[in-house]
């Protein structure tokens, strides 16, 4: 049952924290193996107590001021997955429910008898710090289905919609169209499928991932009872990579990432480019997805899809 983890961090205190949760609430923790990402001004080594627990974590620092953005560092992450079986990219501010690794294999193992290109993904369930605290707030007994926020659209500069978590009472998967980047469990063959564009900024990460997937013949759920929690940027102070203070010491500034990326997401979805293995799939085309999804980038338009 081996699992390997893809950590990219951001100048974030929570990163050890992350993976101290992770092992403590694993059924078993020697089977986990870590790729971290710590994007920081000074190299914080994984503590000698969670070596000892995991089967291995893969730790590279790079000093903040030459970082390029979530997906490049996150493409770094992934390319330390080795022979393990499974394959799960996570935040550095999450949270686990007790026997989180099992209770995943086992739902991506009965997905899989369908299609074994299953991918369970969500904006999972938050937690707060209450009184120095962590306290998680679970929707029990829900699927948070991923879909556009209502009223928006798709414009001729960019394809990128913001997209929110719906909470449905169910006890079974429910197929979805989108992927949460910071909550995502599959098969490793994915990563060999379906390789991060390092290319891409930030906006656009989810829907690029999302399309390139479903367009290979990945098969995208929403499980009930996601045993994983994500802190939100609500009142946390965390550091972004975009934030003035960081950015200006940059040799290449995030606007210009971002200039690129939504140049790169347009010749992806709009232009139908050739963009090698970081372009769309041949088993199911842009407009089967946009038939099941409701997000059409050919003639760019979005409605709901009940």
């Amino acid at each position: 049952m081996s699992i390997f983890i893809s950590v990219a961090s951001y100048r974030d205190p929570s990163l050890w924290p992350t993976v101290a949760d992770a092992l403590a609430q694993a059924a078993q923790p020697s089977k986990l193996h870590f790729g971290v990402v710590d994007q920081s001004s000074e190299a914080c080594e994984p503590p000698v107590e969670l070596v000892k627990q995991a089967g291995s974590v893969r730790y590279l620092h790079l000093h903040h001021r030459f970082s390029r953005g979530p997906c490049w560092a996150r493409s770094i992450a992934a390319s330390y997955c080795q022979e393990e079986r499974y394959f799960l990219q996570i935040d550095s501010h999450m949270l686990f429910d007790r026997h989180w690794d099992r209770l995943l294999v086992e739902q991506l193992e009965a997905l899989s008898a369908r299609n074994p290109r299953a991918i369970i993904s969500t904006y999972p369930s938050p937690y707060e710090m209450i009184d120095g605290q962590p306290v998680r707030k679970p929707f029990t007994g829900h699927a948070l289905v991923l879909e556009p926020r209502p009223g928006t659209t798709l414009g001729e500069e960019s394809p990128v919609l913001p997209f929110q978590s719906r909470p449905v009472r169910t006890r079974q998967a429910i197929p979805g169209f989108h992927v949460g980047a910071g909550c995502l469990f599959t098969r490793s063959a994915f990563i060999a499928e379906v390789p991060y564009d390092p290319w891409v900024y930030f906006h656009g990460e989810e829907q690029n991932l999302a399309v390139r997937a479903w367009t290979r013949g990945w098969d995208i759920h929403h499980v009930p009872d996601m045993p994983i929690y994500h802190l939100y940027h609500a009142g946390n102070g965390r550091a972004v990579h975009w934030a003035e203070g960081d950015d200006q010491s940059r040799p290449v500034r995030w606007w210009e990432l971002e200039r690129n990326s939504k140049a790169r997401m347009r010749a992806l979805l709009y232009h139908g480019a050739d963009l090698g293995t970081y372009g769309l799939g041949s088993a199911r085309s842009l407009a089967e997805f946009a038939e099941f999804s409701g997000i059409d980038y050919v003639n760019r338009t979005c409605k709901a899809v009940n």
